[in-house]
């Protein structure tokens, strides 16, 4: 079921979880992270990113095509679900999203100057409040491992400029860079809990980890403790559902029927194979940042 983006939050900062965001590129991966939630009984978000896909098919069309599947698979959901338009690159993007049904949207414009990035920022939440729909924007910049072990330094949150950034815009969550690495396929991020501690006290909206593969699962409950809502979901996501694929087209038979191995759906079907991959990382992910999970 569809629920406000807010009230998610609301129940996690309540309940003393963070609730996840799991990002979709298609049909399989909207219903892998339902079925994910609906097993666990546990709320959940989903939705599409701007930042990984091929512009010019993103742009001419692919968000709203996108939007229109994935809308109907949170509808259909039996758990309590928000659908967020995450990190698209301009305003018209935006008001495409919304028109779409999204109930939430962000903005990728946090590698901007602060005022340009204010100014922005609170544009999107002008549209988003008018439409009914939650905002979420970033400060400071992660660092992109892009793959590697290691990355630089990023750009930290600043506490006061978080402080005055959220007071001049007006958003409901504010994603924050203390140590979170976006794209860490291996190893841990160091996180800064100094940094966050200073975040929770100085920023009244709920705080949001976005590179949460790489987040270590020891610091998850100190994290919730100060003040995170919400974790991002993506590479692990992708790799899960690319290595169970390869499992699959692996031991594929010498002779097979090309439409039972694809897009059938049955337990011959690869990318069925790949979904139920998936699915079962997105229930291990919601159990490390929900452990009340089955009784939400």
């Amino acid at each position: 079921m569809l629920v406000p983006f807010n009230q998610l939050l609301a129940d996690a900062r309540s309940g003393g979880y963070a609730v996840g965001y799991f990002e979709c590129w298609d049909i399989y991966s909207f219903e892998a992270v339902v079925e994910a939630a609906e097993a666990e009984d546990a709320p959940v978000m989903l939705g599409i990113g701007g930042v990984m896909m091929e512009p010019g098919w993103f742009g001419g069309g692919g968000l709203e095509r996108l939007a229109a599947v994935g809308l109907e698979v949170v509808r259909s959901a039996k758990t309590p679900a928000a659908f967020l338009l995450n990190e698209v690159q301009t305003l018209g993007q935006i008001g495409r999203g919304l028109r779409a049904g999204f109930n939430a949207v962000m903005l990728d414009s946090s590698g901007l100057p602060y005022a340009e990035h204010a100014r922005l920022t609170r544009q999107v939440v002008a549209l988003a409040h008018a439409a009914g729909a939650a905002v979420e924007a970033e400060l400071g910049a992660l660092p992109d491992a892009s793959g590697e072990l290691s990355a630089g330094p990023g750009q930290p949150t600043d506490p006061a400029e978080a402080a005055r950034f959220v007071a001049e815009t007006g958003v409901d969550a504010l994603a924050v860079s203390v140590g979170n690495v976006h794209v860490l396929a291996r190893g841990e991020a160091t996180i800064d809990f100094g940094r966050l501690a200073a975040l929770r006290e100085a920023v009244p909206v709920p705080l949001v980890i976005h590179g949460g593969t790489g987040f270590p699962t020891a610091a998850i409950p100190q994290a919730v403790n100060l003040g995170v809502a919400k974790v991002n979901f993506g590479t692990a996501l992708k790799g899960a559902f690319l290595a169970g694929l390869a499992d699959a087209v692996r031991t594929l038979p010498p002779h097979l029927s090309a439409h039972q191995t694809v897009g059938s759906r049955k337990e011959t079907d690869v990318l069925q194979q790949a979904k139920l991959r998936l699915r079962d990382e997105i229930a291990r992910r919601i159990r490390m940042w929900q452990p009340t999970a089955g009784a939400i």
